[in-house]
């Protein structure tokens, strides 16, 4: 009977020891923040709600103009396709888009700007088209040797759609 009581304590001592001194499963977290979720999220449903939503112009140009830069459409946040050009006209600058092919997003604006943001830039407009060809009138003043990057920005998100450096 002693026997059998000292192997019954033996072997709540050995399994007691193995659960204490086991360690336990490995709990890894690995969840994003939910402030960068919830605004790409947020993003990503207004650019579904409008991306084929096609705004298609084909504007001409006169034959006398002169090309002073141009620069190919580079994706940032969405695939682009064209190529921006900056045009004198009769004394007037214009950024042209031509062959343009992007998706339709919220509220997205075109700037010239000195770098990839919206630190310091000059508000052509409201985009007037997701694809085709179209003109942007480039306000009088303004150093376009400065502001050599053409931005299509979503202004609610501060987002970067794509760009194209002006050389």
């Amino acid at each position: 009977m002693k026997s059998v009581i000292i192997f019954v304590l033996i072997i709540l001592l050995l399994g007691g020891g193995y659960f204490i001194f086991t360690p336990g499963p490995e709990i890894v977290g690995d969840e994003s923040s939910p402030i960068k979720e919830s605004r790409n999220a947020e993003f990503d449903a207004a650019v579904d709600l409008v991306k084929n939503n096609v705004m298609e112009k084909d504007e001409q140009m006169e034959s006398y103009t002169e090309l002073l830069a141009k620069g190919n459409f580079m994706e940032s946040a969405h695939h682009v396709e064209g190529k921006a050009l900056l045009i004198e006209d009769d004394g007037k600058k214009i950024v042209r888009f031509e062959d343009f092919d992007t998706i339709n997003g919220p509220a997205l604006f075109i700037y010239l700007s000195t770098g990839l943001d919206d630190s310091d830039f000059v508000n052509l407009g409201e985009i007037k088209a997701t694809k085709g060809n179209v003109n942007y009138e480039v306000p009088e003043g303004t150093d376009t040797e400065l502001y050599n990057k053409v931005l299509v920005w979503c202004e609610p998100f501060s987002i970067l759609f794509s760009y194209a450096e002006l050389k």
